[in-house]
């Protein structure tokens, strides 16, 4: 343990001041960790706290994001970080350069926790939170597999924070599992959303009849999202549901090759009619509000903030069974299908989706009313598990443990 730790505590003990909190951001491109953290400052008591949220752009993306919140600069940048780029010596080297300019930075500036929300920022301020005495806590959002999280931060770590229990450690000789609790990431649970008028906003935006059936993708089209895969499930839908269906698809690519392969998945796959790239957009539990479905395809997704908003919103769901969609799905408020399987995701959007025609008039209200209820089931559940002041009081405790404790 650090020596320095202990007087840092003993500081602001005695001062009786708020714990510095630090929030180091790498990068400059907004996402769920973010969201998350705002929601978490929101929530802080300001008599007990003071969140400090250090960024890499002095005027960007992520500097806008925390506006008005208090802001510095990262004292270590030596180029942003690239999407996609390579673990070479040369950015191990910059990496390592930026470490002794964070530990005086946080010496500096008092602060007495470093609340880290994602790999590279944990990559880039663990071990120089561990040189200046401040305690770390490695809020883990990702893949428990990553390689951060099963090598550094069983040594430079004091709390480990999983999003679910699929991102806990590893359990292990060498492990983080014993210092690892599951929080929940906070959302905004007293959303309201007129789900028929933002439906209307979207079947007038798209062009299409007002019986269509609107399939709702949100993420990154990254390959763990799989975004080829809800294409092959829109091809799979022919011949399944008795109405139109339109495939909407928010989000973007990080890298241009994924752009690119995704637009010529849709034309081999003759969907070009039924797919539609709609970009990044907010506020996003809007356009889920406008979905008839949300579909999560993704496979070993830690806890998508999607799902949940789709929850909070009333959107029934259909989604693999992997990683945090299990979790976030415990009770039977969702259709869970196998992972990779495009014609089990068909074929649950065409039973949620069927309508009431002919013959198969009971069967298609039946269907209806079960979407009904499995989305009213998730409204309540989400608002009970997963709102801002629950995420905030389990931090909370977190800091206060870290406060008094000495290890």
């Amino acid at each position: 343990m650090n020596a320095l730790a202990p007087r840092f505590q003993a500081e602001a003990a005695a001062e009786n001041r708020p714990l510095r909190i630090c929030f180091p951001f790498s990068g400059d491109s907004v996402g769920g960790s973010h969201i998350s953290v705002r929601g978490l400052m929101t929530n802080l008591d300001p008599a007990l706290y003071r969140p400090i949220v250090v960024t890499e752009v002095p005027d960007g993306m992520i500097a806008r994001f925390f506006a008005g919140q208090e802001r510095m600069d990262d004292p270590g940048a030596h180029g942003l970080f690239v999407p996609g780029e390579a673990f070479t010596l040369r950015k191990f080297t910059r990496t390592l350069a930026g470490v002794l300019p964070r530990a005086r930075f946080l010496r500096r500036q008092r602060i007495d926790i470093v609340h880290v929300n994602d790999g590279r920022s944990s990559a880039n301020w663990a071990l120089a939170a561990r040189l200046a005495g401040t305690r770390l806590i490695w809020h883990h959002r990702g893949d428990p597999r990553a390689l951060g999280l099963r090598l550094l931060a069983p040594a430079l770590a004091h709390r480990v924070l999983a999003v679910s229990a699929f991102a806990l450690p590893p359990e292990g000789i060498w492990s983080a599992r014993d210092k690892a609790s599951v929080v929940h990431s906070p959302f905004d649970t007293g959303i309201s959303i007129d789900r028929a008028k933002a439906r209307d906003t979207l079947i007038r935006e798209l062009g299409v009849t007002p019986d269509t059936l609107l399939l709702g993708y949100f993420g990154a089209f990254v390959p763990r999202k799989r975004p080829l895969l809800f294409v092959d499930m829109m091809a799979r839908l022919r011949g399944l549901v008795d109405r139109p269906v339109m495939g909407v698809m928010f989000g973007e690519a990080r890298l241009p090759a994924m752009d690119s392969a995704l637009r010529q998945h849709i034309a081999g796959k003759g969907v070009a009619g039924q797919v539609k790239l709609m970009g990044y957009r907010t506020p996003g539990p809007f356009w889920i509000a406008a979905c008839d479905q949300l579909v999560v395809p993704a496979v070993g997704e830690p806890f998508g903030r999607t799902l949940v908003e789709a929850m909070l919103v009333g959107t029934p769901i259909v989604a693999a069974r992997s990683g945090g969609n299990i979790e976030a799905l415990e009770g039977g408020v969702g259709l869970l299908v196998e992972p990779d399987d495009a014609d089990a995701l068909a074929r649950a959007c065409a039973e949620l989706g069927a309508r009431g025609k002919g013959a198969g008039k009971a069967a298609g209200e039946a269907a209806m009313d079960m979407g009904r209820e499995m989305a009213l089931a998730a409204q309540a559940d989400a608002r009970r598990r997963f709102s801002e002041a629950t995420h905030c009081a389990r931090v909370s405790a977190i800091y206060e443990q870290l406060r008094t404790s000495g290890a």
